[in-house]
């Protein structure tokens, strides 16, 4: 069977990554896009594209029968489906198949087994994998906590609460099923044991349809926020450490797991494991991962191709890929994880990343690969996941890896929208995951902001480069500067909630800081900054967009707000205002006007990108207003309720 045109039924830096590989193959690529995403880079890439309208996933990409449609309109033989969306849609698989297209993944029956959790389960002890207990929701002892609420089906963490109390069980199972629903149309939940310092440890598996199944090593992905990966590696440093047989072991379990199945295609089969090495089967992905990057960096070999090949029926030829070196991703996400990982939307202004060696292909060794959906422009906003761009490194050693991801990640360049880079540094370069020991409870045991405390540019400085290079824009007359000193010139920033004045004056000596004798200004223009910090040159850039000020430095990147000279007083909230920390759709309300709250407690829910998101009462008091009815959607800012502080009136 030859494959000549590929459509992918995704978006973002998965369908460029597929595009890559079918262009360098002389394969026709075919793109589909919702309306928010007509001008996106992976539209722009393809040979054609087909619109599917709408703007939410469940109208667009989601839409199985439009996009079959489309693939037929476009002239395509074969339909990938990436991962998200209907990569595990067994339902999808079979359409697909009987349209006389292409399918490029697993065969549906191995889709449809291994896409319910429960199921799977059954079926792997059956293959004499180990599993950990299934347990009902309503039949939980105090025994058996701390447990984790999980949603049959679907992945990225949506669906899944830890439970540590028998007391938080029910409104956990209740919140998951929910999430669970809106996410993948089942809203079915179980239980299963949770291990607090457990390693999350995954085997890629490549199968064709003779009988071959190729295991092509593993990868620990353990560091995760709200149950997604945020860092992921091959090998697995809890295997490397242990050693012994426990990766021949574990490649064993993932070839057996997908003989059992007759899988053939792409899949992960993820266990959980203990720091002793033990480990149990947790369920398989059917699909492409979002990490596949690193296997193929270690193993030299391109997943998607032999994706390709498999679904063309050829076989898996030669010996199965050993692995070489050490890869490490880290996603970058639009996000504040010091603000409880809140999702951050907007348009990148600015995206760059320099030192890159490689883009949606392997990277040599000692080089950087990026596999990113955005570009300068790109809007984020709330229908899709808020994932930017994957950065991987590769290298001969481990610490190598983790050390050059670090460096790239400091020196990129991103404007517009709030990200957990700033984390991603700081957790690279963490002494306990330097030493491969880190957990499953990393995030847990090293809060965001405490890890990245003291890291990154300090604001105060950052706001005195802001201020010059603001300077620098106005003619040198109008700065202020006299052969006799004058008084001291100030701008305002704000950093989050907190505002930085910046006091100077150019005299007959340069640049003059109160406090700041340490300071020699060697240039500064409308774009770069230039000091001398008691003897040490730094040079920082600086760029802008709307009332923002974005200064990147060797120490990182600090993005400031102007803050204007007089406020509007209608701009003003009322004292005790919630709002909005994104745009969503308010699914729950727990309070009624009237009712006395305490600090810390759930009063709304906040339903946005698939996810749930809290927002509490700040301090003790009374709620006065409840603007916003369930089922509405709100944009940013918008008030949500009004909280009386304890006291007032």
């Amino acid at each position: 069977m030859t494959i000549n045109a590929v459509l992918v039924a995704n978006r973002g830096e998965i369908a460029r990554r597929i595009f890559t590989t079918c262009r360098r193959r002389g394969i026709t690529t075919v793109a589909v896009f919702s309306d928010p995403d007509a001008d996106s880079p992976h539209v722009r890439e393809a040979d054609s594209a087909v619109r599917l309208p709408g703007s939410t996933p469940a109208d667009t990409y989601l839409r199985g029968d439009l996009i079959i449609a489309a693939a037929v309109r476009a002239g395509a033989d074969a339909i990938h489906p990436g991962y998200g969306f209907l990569a595990e849609n067994a339902g999808f698989a079979r359409a697909v198949q009987d349209a006389g297209l292409t399918w490029i993944g697993p065969d549906p029956a191995a889709i449809e087994v291994m896409g319910s959790k429960i199921e799977s389960k059954r079926r792997m002890a059956a293959a004499g994998l180990s599993v950990l207990d299934l347990l009902d929701p309503d039949a939980v002892t105090e025994a058996e906590l701390p447990v984790l609420v999980k949603a049959s089906a679907g992945g990225g963490g949506r669906g899944m609460r830890i439970v540590r109390t028998l007391a938080e069980l029910p409104a956990a199972v209740a919140s998951a099923a929910r999430e669970a629903g809106a996410a993948f149309g089942d809203p079915t939940v179980f239980c299963e044991r949770y291990l607090d310092e457990g390693h999350h440890v995954e085997v890629q598996i490549m199968a064709d349809a003779h009988g071959t199944v190729w295991a092509l090593g593993e990868r620990e992905c353990s560091l995760q926020r709200r149950h997604q990966k945020v860092i992921e590696e091959a090998p697995a440093p809890l295997v490397e450490r242990i050693g012994g047989d426990l990766r021949e072991r574990l490649l064993a379990a993932g070839r057996k797991a997908a003989a059992a199945v007759d899988y053939r295609g792409a899949g992960t089969v993820e266990f959980i494991a203990a720091a002793n090495g033990d480990f149990w089967f947790l369920e398989m992905n059917t699909r492409l991962q979002v990490e596949h990057p690193v296997t193929e960096c270690v193993t030299g070999t391109d997943l998607v191709g032999l994706q390709l090949d498999v679904a063309a029926g050829h076989r898996l030829s030669g010996a199965e890929p050993a692995m070489t070196g050490y890869a490490v991703e880290a996603r970058l996400y639009a996000e504040s994880p010091a603000d409880d990982w809140r999702p951050e939307t907007g348009t990148v202004v600015t995206f760059d990343a320099p030192g890159v060696t490689a883009r949606f292909e392997r990277a040599g060794l000692d080089g950087i690969r990026l596999d990113s959906g955005v570009v300068d422009g790109s809007v984020v906003g709330t229908h899709y996941d808020g994932m930017l761009a994957k950065v991987i490194a590769y290298a001969s050693t481990r610490e190598a890896a983790a050390r050059q991801l670090a460096a790239a990640l400091r020196r990129a360049r991103v404007h517009g929208v709030a990200t957990n880079r700033d984390l991603l540094v700081a957790s690279l370069l963490h002494p306990q995951f330097l030493a491969g020991t880190a957990g499953t409870g990393f995030y847990t045991d090293h809060p965001p902001a405490a890890l990245t405390a003291g890291t990154g540019l300090d604001p105060a400085l950052g706001a005195l480069v802001a201020a010059l290079s603001d300077a620098a824009l106005v003619p040198l007359l109008a700065r202020g500067f006299r052969n006799i000193p004058v008084g001291y010139r100030s701008r305002r920033y704000a950093v989050g909630d907190t505002e930085i004045e910046v006091r100077y004056r150019f005299g007959r000596d340069g640049l003059e800081v109160p406090g700041r004798d340490d300071v020699v200004l060697v240039d500064a223009t409308a774009d770069a900054v230039v000091l001398d910090l008691d003897g040490v040159r730094r040079r920082w850039t600086v760029g802008r967009f709307a009332d923002r000020v974005v200064v990147d430095g060797p120490q990182g990147s600090l993005e400031l707000r102007r803050v204007p000279r007089f406020t509007d007083p209608s701009a003003q909230l009322p004292a005790g205002a919630l709002v909005a920390p994104m745009p969503g759709t308010v699914v729950r309300t727990d309070v009624r006007i009237g009712e006395a709250v305490v600090a810390g407690q759930a009063l709304i829910w906040l339903e946005a990108m698939k996810m749930e998101h809290v927002v509490r009462a700040p301090a003790d008091g009374t709620v006065t207003e409840l603007p916003v009815p369930v089922g509405r959607q709100v944009s940013q800012g918008t008030p949500l309720a009004v909280v009386a502080a304890a006291g007032d009136g």
